[in-house]
């Protein structure tokens, strides 16, 4: 799945993303890590990997979107 980066801060390296239809999901340092990835930006557009959490979404995974 597709999304952009919204928030990031880099001392917890949690953050949210904006899913296409503008919701907002957090993901959490594990997710960050597992991508490898060592900064993110605002606006940049990442894939990101998903599980059901309840009644919403969890962020498994995050990494740079690449063509």
């Amino acid at each position: 799945m597709q999304a952009t980066a919204y928030t990031y801060d880099s001392e917890t390296r949690c953050g949210q993303v904006l899913l296409d239809d503008g919701t907002p999901v957090a993901f959490d340092a594990e997710a960050f890590d597992r991508g490898g990835l060592r900064l993110l930006r605002p606006g940049q557009r990442v894939r990101i990997e998903t599980e059901r959490d309840g009644d919403g979404l969890r962020i498994t995974l995050v990494t740079l979107q690449t063509l």
